[in-house]
């Protein structure tokens, strides 16, 4: 089994290929159950088609939500978004705080974070910035943000208590997040959940849905909401890789789920810390 260090390599190496991979031009994602390829990368984005201050060539097909539709950002926002790539979420998170906002864009792979500041210097938006770092140790201050997003990252990361804890860190009292990540109900095969492309492609890290809402409730948050919950679809060509005829007749018919969710939270505006010394209000 890989250690934390040997699975964020492993997701490093394999977002850095895409990064200096080349977008042709109209190519579209390839979603849903009528998947055309054997990617597990980009089976499960949603259409950003319609949404304002959208870039397709920032956007690499590798989301599963749409967390800036749902995150309530007003202009003059400070956003955050976390596992930024090439820099799409970013953009339109801009779009939505305006030129009196701020947008800082956060990614662990030198190539993404390359390739979105080429994408921000075409556009010239000189309030987006792109910032290489874990998001388990963001290279941020703490209560900088307004808001935070991002879109199918938290499940990339071993220790997503520790990403939960920093979000809380980063946001300001009274500020929320929108993220788009891949849960579970019930448990995979075995040999999807030590699939190294799996992994990387955001199957296999990804966790029990409950494990993953109590995680953020246990972490202080409130008002926690499920924005957004779409099941996700593997197509047989992706499983055949891993699993027998057999195996993915029995796995389909285990009532295991694979689900994309939006989940929205916010940091409470005062906290409740325990009162101690003599000067401790009754």
């Amino acid at each position: 089994m890989e250690t934390q260090e040997q699975l964020k390599e492993l997701v490093r190496q394999k977002y850095s290929e895409i990064a200096l991979q080349e977008k042709e031009p109209n190519q579209s994602s390839c979603c849903g159950s009528g998947c055309c390829g054997t990617d597990v990368y980009n089976i499960m984005t949603d259409d950003y088609a319609q949404v304002e201050g959208y870039n397709a060539d920032a956007d690499l097909g590798l989301g599963c939500g749409l967390p800036t539709q749902f995150a309530q950002i007003k202009k003059g926002d400070t956003v955050i978004d976390l596992g930024s790539g090439a820099g799409n979420d970013a953009f339109i998170a801009r779009h939505e705080t305006g030129e009196t906002g701020r947008v800082i864009g956060i990614d662990f792979t030198p190539a993404m974070i390359e390739r979105a500041r080429k994408n921000n210097e075409v556009r010239g938006f000189n309030n987006v910035e792109f910032r290489q770092g874990d998001i388990e140790h963001m290279p941020v201050t703490a209560n900088a943000a307004d808001v935070i997003v991002s879109n199918c990252v938290l499940n990339l990361v071993p220790n997503k208590d520790a990403v939960i804890k920093e979000i809380y860190r980063v946001l300001k009292p009274g500020g929320h997040f929108s993220i788009s990540d891949i849960v579970l109900e019930g448990d995979l095969p075995k040999e999807i959940r030590e699939a190294a492309e799996m992994y990387a492609g955001c199957v296999s890290g990804a966790i029990q849905k409950r494990v993953y809402m109590e995680l953020i409730e246990a972490n202080g948050f409130k008002m926690i909401t499920i924005q957004k919950d779409k099941p996700i679809i593997i197509p047989d060509d992706i499983l055949s890789q891993y699993l027998s005829a057999e195996q993915i007749g029995e796995f389909k018919n285990s009532g295991v789920g694979i689900r994309s969710v939006t989940v929205y939270a916010e940091k409470p505006l005062t906290e409740n810390k325990s009162c101690c010394g003599p000067d401790c209000c009754n």
